[in-house]
């Protein structure tokens, strides 16, 4: 069953999609396509030259810095209205949750860290403009070599490589591989991002409704005749997000259609963009090594944050220690560097890390919790156990009213 039409109605002005869905996708294509092909395909790609990104060694653990983009750029006229491309437009880009993808060939295993658009860094540029210090989302409007080093700087996380997706980019990839399964508890709605799910179950989400997914920040379910709102914000799409990106991995690695593969293919350089510094090769090794990939065991986390509101720029996020510092490590182990301009602390001062030594486990890190409703009306608020902003966010926990991925 696909879900109904997108809702016309207003749009959020910042917005957030998941740029991992794309990559694995990307690479079970290129695997299971002819090396010539590929490699002409490859070339179509729009590439950008990230300054501060550090060689990818071989056979080493390596990160991938995803950006998500608003632009509009490559969407269709009725695709475009949907998203509030033709009123009132913001200039510019923005990407309102950065992941970095930590790959570790040797272990076989890929961490997803998820770092909340609202989270206060040491600006290393445009410091007369936004102040010394300012949420990290601020620094993705000129393009991403200001972003990657602002998060190596801040957090000591090298990164290796950048993929940035814009809408039509999510849209076009999970097209191609014809959507994604996810079963919804209970029909949902985003009357921001345009979700529409109006029934239960295992049901087939492509086009917008995919794109929807990924942007929802106002998510709201229906259950016992009432609608319940989830007031955990970002976080909550944070969680919606990784859900999606589990079920696109699993739906991508599992197509071998020629047809499909080569669909792919022809619409990635639509809202794709990939560093200069990343290489077919790369990629086809990468394909191989995860080709039997279970996207169940693909670990996620989001930065542990405190919640604070700092004058002028009003309500923020700030990295809370020693629970961010520990994850950090727990996540990169010993790639992980020394920052040079740590981010700052509710007192705007800017220690360096605590030094914490590497775990086997984070089950120390709270997790994100939401409660369940009992009582209430239409658009009473389910907020997260420990607040609407809350730590650690780890693999297993998953709100029981939100889609996990499903096979029909």
């Amino acid at each position: 069953m696909r879900a109904a039409k997108a809702r016309r109605s207003h749009r959020a002005r910042r917005i957030t999609i998941i740029t991992g869905v794309v990559i694995l996708g990307l690479l079970v294509a290129l695997i299971g396509g002819s090396y010539l092909y590929a490699q002409w395909r490859f070339g179509q790609i729009p590439k950008v030259n990230v300054v501060g990104e550090l060689p990818q060694l071989s056979g080493r653990s390596f990160n991938i810095l995803e950006i998500g983009s608003d632009s509009r750029t490559g969407l269709t006229g009725a695709v475009a209205r949907q998203t509030g491309a033709s009123t009132n437009s913001v200039a510019g880009q923005r990407s309102d949750v950065v992941k970095i993808m930590h790959v570790d060939p040797g272990a076989g295993t890929i961490t997803v860290l998820s770092i909340p658009r609202d989270t206060m860094v040491t600006l290393l540029a445009n410091q007369a403009l936004f102040g010394k210090f300012n949420r990290i989302n601020v620094n993705y409007g000129n393009g991403p070599s200001l972003l990657a080093q602002t998060i190596t700087a801040n957090f000591g996380i090298p990164i290796n490589h950048v993929i940035q997706v814009s809408f039509a980019g999510l849209i076009n990839a999970a097209d191609a591989i014809g959507g994604v399964y996810l079963d919804f508890p209970y029909p949902a709605k985003d009357a921001y991002s345009g979700l529409n799910i109006p029934h239960a179950g295992c049901q087939l989400v492509t086009g917008f409704q995919a794109l929807a997914v990924a942007r929802s920040r106002h998510y709201q379910w229906y259950q016992n005749g009432v609608w319940y709102y989830d007031g955990t914000s970002d976080f909550g799409r944070i969680d919606r997000q990784n859900v999606f990106l589990r079920a696109m991995i699993s739906r991508a690695k599992n197509l071998y259609n020629p047809l499909t593969i080569n669909t792919f293919l022809s619409k990635i350089p639509q809202g794709i963009t990939l560093d200069s510094g990343f290489t077919l090769n790369q990629l086809i090794a990468f394909a191989v090594k995860y080709h039997s990939f279970n996207p169940a065991s693909m670990l996620t986390y989001t930065l542990p944050t405190v919640a604070a509101t700092v004058a002028p720029v009003g309500d923020v996020l700030f990295a809370q220690q020693p629970q961010a510092q520990q994850l950090l490590v727990n996540i990169f182990g010993s790639s992980l560097l020394t920052p040079t301009n740590p981010p700052p602390n509710a007192q705007l001062q800017t220690p360096l890390p605590p030094v914490v030594s590497s775990t086997t486990t984070t089950t120390t890190l709270a997790p994100t919790t939401t409660t369940r409703p009992t009582t209430g009306t239409t658009g009473t608020t389910a907020k997260s156990a420990t607040g609407a902003k809350t730590p650690a966010n780890p693999t297993a926990v998953v709100p029981y009213f939100d889609p996990v991925p499903c096979t029909p």
